[in-house]
């Protein structure tokens, strides 16, 4: 099996029979492992009688460690990346030294292996295959909800915490009251659980059973119909063209036989 200087290794999201058998050889054969937390990756190698030598890499110290890891690969030795859990790049450290591997040719490949937002989708039924994964949300409503209103043509994966679910929920409600949601939490564990309903319906089942455990999360796409005119993604277009809201009711009005007063109150929103 051909050789690499750099690897980037996926561990597993709960349980920790998930992970391959070359996952666990890499780990074993190579002379570091660049890893988030020494603490929760040594658990996994203690698991696998794996005695590497790990070394901190996470968002904080990621610009610091390049030149060190370059130097490293430079001697001669192996590097293997791993993030607490899933694999590296996904909301986890990682672009910047693969950035400066590629740079300075260094070899590198990424390993099959765990993943929440595969795990999740594969549990979950859609009409299509495309959607659009945004990582963790923003943190402020107002981003949220433009968030979902750029993207509600397509489903919408997203990473979030069980303290802040109940109010993604809400903010989705709010922006499409007929929403159709899938939350799953604790994938892979003992309590693994997937829900697939309507946001209201979601946003009652939380309120009784208060979330725990890691979160990803779907928001289905609008089920406006094609032939349907997408008014605000117009409106976005003409604003973007600097158009005045006054220009844009009559514009839209005229091309769509649509209400010029309605129009124009959707344009100061």
């Amino acid at each position: 099996m051909k050789e690499y200087d750099f690897y980037i290794v996926p561990t597993p999201i709960g349980n920790l029979e998930d992970i391959t058998l070359r996952a666990i050889n890499i780990l074993k054969s190579v002379d570091l492992i660049a890893c988030e937390d020494i603490r929760v990756t040594q658990k996994l190698l203690n698991h696998y009688d794996i005695k590497t030598k790990c070394i901190s890499y996470h968002k904080f110290n990621e610009k610091e460690r390049v030149n060190f890891f370059l130097k490293t690969l430079q001697e001669g030795k192996k590097i293997a990346l791993v993030s607490d859990a899933g694999t590296p790049l996904f909301c986890d450290p990682g672009a910047v030294i693969v950035k400066e591997l590629k740079e300075n040719n260094f070899s590198l490949t990424s390993l099959a292996g765990a993943n929440a937002v595969v795990t999740f989708l594969s549990q979950v039924p859609r009409e299509n295959e495309d959607f659009i994964f945004v990582g963790f949300l923003p943190k402020t409503k107002s981003q949220i909800e433009n968030l979902i209103k750029k993207y509600k043509s397509t489903d919408i994966v997203f990473y979030d915490s069980p303290n802040r679910i109940e109010n993604t929920l809400k903010i989705i409600k709010a922006t499409i009251p007929d929403a159709n949601v899938a939350i799953g939490r604790e994938l892979t564990k003992i309590f693994e659980e997937i829900i697939i309903n309507s946001v209201d319906e979601t946003i009652k089942h939380f309120e009784n059973n208060p979330p725990k455990g890691e979160i990803v999360g779907l928001i289905f796409r609008s089920k406006q119909q094609d032939n349907e005119i997408d008014i605000d993604e117009k409106i976005a277009l003409l604003k973007s063209k600097n158009f005045r809201a006054k220009e844009i009711s009559l514009i839209l009005s005229e091309l769509y036989k649509l209400n010029k007063n309605e129009v124009y109150k959707r344009c100061l929103t």
